[in-house]
């Protein structure tokens, strides 16, 4: 299966740089070149991730994807040329998968885009598919469909978002340090930030909140975190 990712940055040097090395990876590829057309070339050809700017003049990536948001639980790799950590943050919260900083290698940025991918396609490159339904509690996630539900309710995560909650709902009474559910979420060996974990632990404890439940993931004070009992909230 060829991946479809859609480019997303104001500077051609840096789309052609990408371009060429995800088609080195076998994965098709198309462009914007601000965020208006990334929101029109997204409607038309669907991609299945999304390589996004976050500093473009006008409609910037963090618009864009606030505004994809809306209706699609596209992977997003968001790129900044700013080295401050809060705006990596700010776009994971409004629902990043990842994120590059410039200037970056080529072979980390596709590293990082077949780590989501992989999140996305379990059985992909001959593993082996995972059947069973894991569940705590009200929640479930079904790793082979990539379904997670609360309550009988569908949630709407990311694919490193998913990738954390299955891996605490594999190991249900264990605590997890960052460097676990790093692990667990990327894989590879990438290195990214406890703030960008936290990050995602954020984001999963909002979600479930928003679906009645409050209790998802605990805080181990100097350990880490693990998974609570996941009922509804009284």
């Amino acid at each position: 299966m060829t991946h479809r990712i859609l480019i997303v940055d104001d500077d051609l040097h840096i789309r052609e740089v990408i371009r060429v090395a995800l088609k080195k990876a076998g994965m098709s590829v198309t462009e914007a070149r601000d965020g208006k057309e990334a929101l029109a070339r997204f409607a038309a050809d669907r991609p299945d991730l999304i390589v996004l700017d976050i500093g473009m003049p006008e409609f910037d990536g963090l618009d864009v994807c606030r505004e994809i948001r809306k209706s699609s639980d596209v992977p997003i790799l968001f790129l900044s040329a700013r080295d401050d950590e809060i705006d990596r943050v700010l776009g994971l919260e409004i629902g990043g998968d990842d994120y590059v900083t410039k200037p970056f290698s080529p072979r980390e940025l596709v590293a990082r885009v077949n780590v989501i991918l992989r999140r996305l396609m379990p059985r992909a490159n001959g593993a082996k598919p995972e059947t069973s339904v894991l569940a705590r509690g009200q929640l479930s996630v079904d790793p082979e469909q990539h379904v997670a539900t609360f309550s009988g309710a569908p949630l709407r995560l990311t694919a490193i978002e998913f990738g954390i909650l299955r891996a605490f709902l594999t190991r249900p009474t264990a605590v997890f340090n960052r460097e676990q559910i790093m692990s667990a979420a990327y894989q590879l060996n990438i290195q990214v930030s406890d703030r960008t974990i936290d990050s995602h632990i954020r984001n999963i404890r909002a979600k479930l909140a928003a679906a009645n439940c409050d209790n998802v993931i605990e805080t181990v004070h100097g350990v880490g975190f693990k998974l609570g009992r996941c009922e509804p909230q009284a």
